[in-house]
């Protein structure tokens, strides 16, 4: 057996959310947690049937086992403090074998998936380098100042992989790479304004080198890069003016609708841009307290990933893949899919 056995067995484990005792009591054909334990440490291997009921009891096809996985670099991890390492472990093996697939199905149709990072290089240290940042890169994408439609599709436009995870409701996002393959993962939980600045906060981890000082402070330096690209500086201060004091819950409302960038996110882009004061910003944060989990309002959008889909359906109606090949990268039962699909 391949010597990536062992960790490919231990990523599986964690993609299921299990540990070795809860996997060894979910095995058809009875193993020790001690054994599985020596399995992913590659000091013993399973026998055919041993490895038939491990496949079967973390749902993945045999054949996954003996695949190499598929390693990421660079991690940045966005969560709250009550996310348990468990439930991070199983979002890491997630992400990791989505993209697996996501690079299995490009390389079999052949696709040119190379990234090219139009801000390569630049440092920021201060919220004054993130909006010249942000600018530069609406300039260098073409997209010039006005809102944003979809977010997740512009980034999959420019060739970063996206994927969508229901998971735990303690993780917002993350962002990675697999050696030049860019990657960021989102919650599907979040609702789609969260969703577009989770996407863009992630974003800017793979694009920018932060210098700010701490974890902490550059964690504030990606949120004001989500925030600037959302919502440019000339169209925030053609829309509230140079100095505000108070706003109507319309006003704000409107612009969280046109812009796709919420309520919160909105106060604190005016806080940012010196509009308001801190005072101003501390009152609007306790009227607004109620309303910090769910805010009214909406932003009509999908922001769900959708290129993998698109490739996935090509590559079938191309018959450059089977149908077998299809589900298994799709993560769908046969079916499932067949059921899914119809063809002209």
């Amino acid at each position: 057996m391949p010597y990536h056995f062992g960790e490919r067995l231990k990523s599986a484990r964690k993609m299921a959310g299990l540990s070795l005792q809860e996997l060894a009591d979910t095995m058809i054909k009875p193993v020790s947690r001690q054994a599985i334990n020596k399995y992913e440490q590659g000091k013993m291997m399973p026998d055919s049937e041993i490895l038939l009921s491990l496949a079967s009891a973390l749902k993945v096809r045999p054949d996954y086992l003996f695949r190499e996985s598929v390693p990421l670099d660079s991690i940045e991890f966005r969560k709250h403090a009550v996310l348990p390492e468990k439930e991070k472990e199983k979002v890491l093996a997630q992400s990791s074998d989505m993209l697996e697939r996501y690079m299995d199905l490009e390389s079999s149709l052949g696709v040119d998936s190379s990234f090219n990072n139009p801000l390569a290089g630049i440092r920021v240290s201060s919220v004054d380098e993130i909006e010249a940042v942000a600018d530069r890169l609406r300039q260098e994408w073409h997209l010039g100042v006005d809102p944003i439609p979809d977010v997740v599709e512009m980034v999959e436009n420019f060739n970063i992989k996206v994927v969508m995870l229901r998971t735990h409701p303690a993780f917002d996002g993350l962002s990675a790479w697999s050696g030049v393959v860019p990657l960021v993962v989102f919650n599907k939980a979040r609702d789609t304004v969260r969703r577009r600045f989770t996407v863009l906060h992630e974003l800017a981890h793979l694009l920018l080198v932060f210098q700010a000082g701490s974890a902490k402070e550059n964690e504030k330096l990606a949120h004001a890069f989500a925030g600037a690209f959302l919502f440019p500086k000339d169209s925030f201060i053609k829309a509230f003016g140079t100095t505000r004091t108070h706003f109507t819950v319309r006003e704000l409302l409107e612009m969280k609708e046109y812009f796709g960038i919420s309520v919160q996110a909105l106060m604190a882009r005016a806080k940012s841009l010196g509009i308001i004061t801190d005072s101003v910003y501390k009152r609007f944060c306790i009227a607004w307290a109620p309303y910090r989990i769910e805010e009214p309002g909406e932003y009509r959008s999908k922001e769900e990933p959708s290129r993998f889909r698109q490739l996935l359906d090509r590559a079938v109606a191309e018959e450059i893949i089977t149908m077998s090949k299809a589900a298994e990268l799709s993560g769908m039962s046969l079916t499932e899919l067949q059921q899914e699909m119809s063809f002209i």
